[in-house]
């Protein structure tokens, strides 16, 4: 799995699987139907109709939360901890909030997924701080937000990978608005060098482990 994922910028990624798989797509030069769609959460750089329809064909499924259902037609729900299976993939719904931010409270129901396909699970965390529910996973390769902004600050994503024991990490929301910033991605790859391996994404390019 690890060699299909490409990162679209900020939190977007498409996994190049089978289902092809593209998560929170925003400011995306792709285009192209995907299988699934999913969407944790509302937040714009989450949810953008206009990336969306640029991913959006007949016959793909778009996966939310509740609130992105009041917002879009067609949307498939699920709650924290439901999942829907597709052939050989399984989708699941995992609870994304930080307990200390008001704008990522526990009662909006925002998601994180974990996207088990090919026997390995990859947790893609959405907008959470660190949160208890963390300890129920343990997936091959976690992403995490590690930009603080409601979210995991660097030291907080450091204690997320020993509680997940995931074997990569990648990092997302570092290189916001164009600006690329290597030194909390570094300093991730130091905290947890004996855990797991920390993967660099390059934008719009499938990601490699060499």
């Amino acid at each position: 799995m690890i060699h299909d994922i490409q990162w679209l910028g900020h939190s977007s990624f498409i996994l190049r699987t089978s289902p092809s798989i593209a998560l929170s797509p925003w400011r995306i030069a792709e285009r192209g139907p995907a299988d699934f769609i999913l969407i944790g959460h509302e937040h714009y750089d989450h949810f953008s109709p206009p990336d969306i329809q640029k991913l959006r064909g007949p016959r793909t499924r778009i996966v939310a939360n509740e609130r992105i259902a009041q917002l879009m037609d067609g949307v498939t729900v699920l709650r924290p901890w439901q999942s829907l299976a597709f052939n050989t993939c399984r989708i699941t719904a995992v609870p994304a909030y930080s307990p200390n931010d008001p704008r990522h409270p526990q009662e909006r129901g925002d998601l994180g997924f974990l996207i088990s396909l090919d026997d390995y699970d990859l947790y893609y965390a959405g907008d959470t701080d660190l949160i208890p529910e963390m300890s129920r996973l343990h997936p091959d390769v976690v992403i995490l937000p590690i930009d603080d902004n409601g979210t995991l600050s660097v030291e907080r994503a450091a204690q997320a990978v020993s509680v997940l024991r995931p074997s990569i990490v990648i990092p997302c929301n570092w290189a916001n608005s164009g600006r690329v910033n290597l030194s909390d991605a570094l300093r991730l790859q130091r905290l947890v060098a004996e855990q797991a391996k920390v993967i660099f994404p390059q934008h719009n390019q499938l990601i490699t482990t060499h």
